[in-house]
This record gives C-alpha cells, structure tokens and sequence, in this order.
C-alpha cells in the first residue's frame, strides 16, 4: 500500500482523543495514583526502575493468571505486555507453580552446583547447537559476560553493536540505544551516543555503531577497524523498534565479516530467545554465532540468564581463565523453573498455538487496508507490532518519522479496553502467550479497528 493511498490523521483529533483516554484511565486507577505518592516517599518515581515510569502513570500489577493480569484497582487485562516477553507461558502456570513450590521446601540457595542446571544446558545446547553453557540473573549479565568473553579471548576492546538496540544496563553496551535525532550524527557514521549519565570514561570510544540491516556500513567498519574489534553483538531481531526482521543474508554476512576480521559474533536473545521459535532466533534464521545471550522467558519468571558458546568461543571459561563469577549463578529455584519450563511447557507443540494467534491479530492487516491507515504489521512467533509507518520498518532511523502521539494513543486505546501492552508503543513490540485463546486475540483486533474507526473519522 502506496502513502498515497492513506489516509491523513487529524493530530488535533488524536491529542482530543488522547485527553479522553487519559481521563478515563485516571478514573480506572485511583489506587494506582494514590499509591505511586506513597511510594514516591522511598522509590524514586514511585518505581523500582526508570521505565516504569511512562505516562501517563505507572499501572501497578496485583496478579496474572493464564493470559491476563489484574492491577491494584482491581482492573482485568488481557496481558501483551507479559513482562517485555518472560511470561510466553503464561502467568503462574501451574507446572511451573509446581516446581517452584516444590524446590522452595527444599532450599532456595546454597551458592553450590545443584542437579538442576546439567538438563537446562543440555536443553539450550539441542535448542541452539552450541555445546557450552552458564548461568546468570538477567539479560543485562549475560550480554556483559558476552562482552567480555570477546574482548578477553581476542585481546581487543573494540564492540561494534546496532543502532537503537539495548543490551542491558551495563556501561559497555549502553550506548546509542535510542539516540535523538540531533545528537546520532550521519547515518553512514553514527555517533556514540550514552544512553546516561556516568557511563565509565572511555565506554563512547569504545563502541562503533552501525545501522540494522545495512551489510555495506557494517563491511567499511571492519574494513577501517578490522583489526580493533573483539567481536560484534547484535539482536538478530530487532525488538525495540516494534520487530524488525532482518533481511536475507544480513546475518551471515555479519558473521562472516567478524570470523575474517578475527573477531566474535554474538546474539542477544534476551528478547527473542524462547518466543520467536522453539529454538529462537538461531533456528529461525539458520545462523548459529559464537555466543548467544539468553534471559527473560528461560526463567518462566524467575529471573535468569544464560551465556552459551562454542567450545572455542568458551574457551577461556572453560580453562577458567576468564571469570564467568556471580553468587546466585545456577541459583537451585530458578534452574528448577528453567528446567520444567524448557522440557514440560516451552516444547514444539506449544509453539503452533502462537501461529494460530497471529493468524487472529493478522485481521489487523485487513483493518489498516479499509480504513487505509500509514500503518504495517508484522509477527514472528510470541513476537509482534503494529508500525504507524507504511512500510516496514527497517532499522531505527525509521522510527523518527512516526509521530509519537499516535501510538501513544493506541497504547492508551487498548489498555482502557482490557488489553496490557508495554508502555512505548512506538518502541516496543508485544508478546502473545502460548495460553491465549482465540477471545483474547480477538479482543486485540476488535480494539484495533475501533481505534482506526476513532482516529479517521
């Protein structure tokens, strides 16, 4: 669908709109507004992390069962949000239940090896075909374990990583993550650009960024700086731009320019991992790099993460030569969780229900055609977005010419309908769960097309 064939917004329209949406959130959540002041006395924000704070204020959550969730208010939602992508199985699924009260009665933490981690790894290595694995609490330490595990094994400090991805809150990756337009410098050569003040003297320098989706940019990089770069870490999807899918070839290409250069290829799957396909990003795509980040839904909400390698990319871990140190490594309650998750919940089968549920939400397609929205949808597995850009988008730069207020109005027009997304819209895409059933993803599209009916009328 051609922009001339769309439909121009009224933005004075949508801003009306999103006053009214507002409102009526507000009167949903008195005891959400009460409390974030209570908590303001002790939690900066009245949050226990920065971006829970979108506007236009936090949604604080009681419980989740199944596919919904319910906030302190009492509200009942349809859960997209799912905990940006932990809970593909759904909240307090009763086998995990199961395991999770069964460890506790038998001790929750040692600081030693238990039984539980050998199946997790043996799971990982016939999920990703990479032989070797550890443990850790997060997504933000496993992409630093990865980090480091490149510079050590190559002797060089040079990361080169994507334009508007993040990899955790760790000072060596926490550059240019959603750089503004006037500070991220030519596209052919972005800046470095600190998502926060103080980063560690020397972390913007240390950073070469390169655009999504661009093998030409990437192949000059490494043709000036080849010899500095310990490795390269990327997401093979993008997922803080709505999804956005690489193109064909793009991550073998990458790969081949890191092994010529004598650097590493590393996914971050922190996202991706066990929600775009069974074995994630690595079985979907068919490139396998030299370490892999996992977190998030390996730990069925437990919080978890996993670094896993080739033998030769582990090797300094193996020898023990690199340190891969953390106290609650292998923690004996979330390898329990991990476990039950990955061989009794997370298996083939399960994954065919999140087809059935984008077959539903891609009704959204037949929406933004009648009621000829700038607008493009796409899904991989649990993954999915609606792009207020009619054409894909294709790397972060795209992201600049979608007006905030539109998707900030859709977030708003779902969740005042019984549908929790992640806050950010324009940045974030949804996650479905394999326990959702056809009503909930009708509900999704049925609010979609009373929106496209409100925003063009």
């Amino acid at each position: 669908m051609g922009t001339t064939e769309t439909v121009e917004i009224d933005l004075g329209l949508v801003e009306e709109l999103t006053k009214q949406e507002t409102a009526a959130l507000d009167a949903k959540h008195a005891r959400s507004l009460s409390y974030r002041d209570e908590a303001k006395r002790h939690l900066p924000g009245g949050v226990s992390s920065s971006w829970q704070t979108w506007p236009p204020h936090p949604i604080y959550v009681d419980r989740g069962e199944g596919s919904r969730v319910w906030d302190i208010d009492g509200n009942e939602y349809v859960d997209y949000h799912n905990g940006y992508g932990v809970m593909v199985m759904g909240h307090a699924h009763p086998k995990i239940v199961e395991a999770v009260r069964d460890r506790v009665a038998k001790g929750t933490h040692f600081a030693q090896p238990t039984e539980d981690a050998l199946p997790v790894a043996e799971q990982l290595a016939e999920r990703t075909g990479l032989p070797y694995w550890r443990f850790g609490n997060s997504g933000t330490e496993a992409t630093l374990d990865a980090v480091r595990i490149m510079r050590a094994s190559t002797g060089r400090d040079l990361i080169v990583k994507v334009e508007g991805t993040y990899h955790g809150h760790h000072d060596a990756l926490m550059v240019s993550v959603f750089p503004p337009e006037d500070q991220a410098g030519p596209r052919e050569r972005p800046n470095s650009v600190p998502q926060t003040p103080g980063l560690i003297p020397g972390t913007l320098e240390s950073v070469v960024n390169v655009p999504f989706n661009d093998l030409e940019l990437a192949r000059q990089v490494f043709a000036e700086r080849g010899s500095e770069i310990a490795g390269m870490i990327i997401e093979p999807v993008m997922t803080n731009c709505g999804v956005v899918l690489p193109d064909d070839g793009y991550l073998q290409g990458l790969k081949d320019l890191c092994h010529a250069s004598g650097a590493m290829f590393a996914y971050d799957e922190v996202k991706t991992g066990f929600t775009v396909a069974w074995g994630g990003a690595i079985e979907a795509f068919g490139v396998q790099p030299d370490l892999v980040a996992f977190a998030k839904a390996l730990g069925a909400g437990i919080p978890c993460g996993a670094i896993g390698g080739t033998e030769e990319a582990m090797a300094g871990v193996i020898s023990g030569d690199i340190d891969q140190v953390g106290t609650f490594n292998g923690n004996p309650l979330t390898m329990a969780a991990a476990r039950v998750n990955l061989t009794e919940v997370l298996v083939k089968p399960a994954y065919q229900r999140l087809d059935e549920i984008n077959e539903i939400l891609h009704r959204c397609d037949d929406v933004i055609a009648r009621y000829r929205l700038t607008a493009s949808m796409k899904t991989l597995g649990a993954k999915g977005s609606i792009d207020w850009s009619s054409t894909p988008i294709h790397e972060y730069r795209d992201l600049w010419k979608i007006d905030d207020r539109v998707p900030q109005l859709a977030w708003l027009w779902q969740l005042n309908r019984g549908v929790f997304k992640s806050p950010g819209s324009k940045w974030e895409s949804w996650t479905t769960s394999i326990v959702m059933s056809d009503a909930d993803a009708d509900r999704y599209v049925e609010n979609f097309e009373s929106f496209a009916q409100a925003i063009t009328s």
